[in-house]
């Protein structure tokens, strides 16, 4: 009989050891079912996850080109695009202008004479301020370079290119 009360009492210790070891056990679980499920991640990714294309630019999944408009800067749709913004801005301009009592701006005169400092030469023309800002830098620049016994830089050039190193 005590051979019996021993068959019996085998379940009842599994159990019990169990019991006393749960927190092992949860924890244990727990790992083992973490690394099954990071594994089923890294073989079923796939080449096309949405997380593989941040930072590719665009703001819609529709079109598979990144959303960069470069090379598209010379078309006429691109140009009406930018027209009808400035025309927006200007007429948000005029209006706070309106509301203060100063006098309002002609938005179309305004619009051809932004229009035509952009096109000109195929250049950008830079704010004074900006260009008399990178010229003191410049300076700074060539001062450094005396102190290190070094030959001054050309400042009209070193604005320059900077300047056209401002311009994307």
């Amino acid at each position: 009989m005590s051979n019996n009360h021993s068959v019996l009492a085998a379940p009842a210790t599994v159990v019990l050891g169990i019991a006393e070891n749960g927190l092992a056990f949860v924890v244990f679980g727990t790992v083992v079912f973490s690394l099954l499920i990071g594994v089923l991640f890294l073989v079923s990714g796939g080449s096309d996850s949405l997380y593989d294309r941040i930072g590719e630019g665009g703001i819609s999944r529709e079109g598979e080109g990144g959303g960069s408009s470069a090379g598209l800067t010379d078309s006429a749709a691109v140009r009406a695009e930018q027209e009808e913004e400035i025309r927006q801005m200007l007429a948000a301009r005029n209006e706070r202008r309106v509301r203060r009592g100063e006098q309002a701006v002609d938005i179309d005169a305004e619009v051809a004479r932004l229009l035509a400092d952009g096109a000109q030469d195929g250049e950008r023309s830079h704010d004074a301020g900006l260009v008399e800002e990178v010229r003191q830098l410049v300076l700074a620049r060539n001062e450094r370079r005396l102190r290190q016994g070094l030959e001054p830089l050309d400042v009209e050039s070193e604005v320059e290119r900077t300047l056209s190193e401002l311009d994307p």
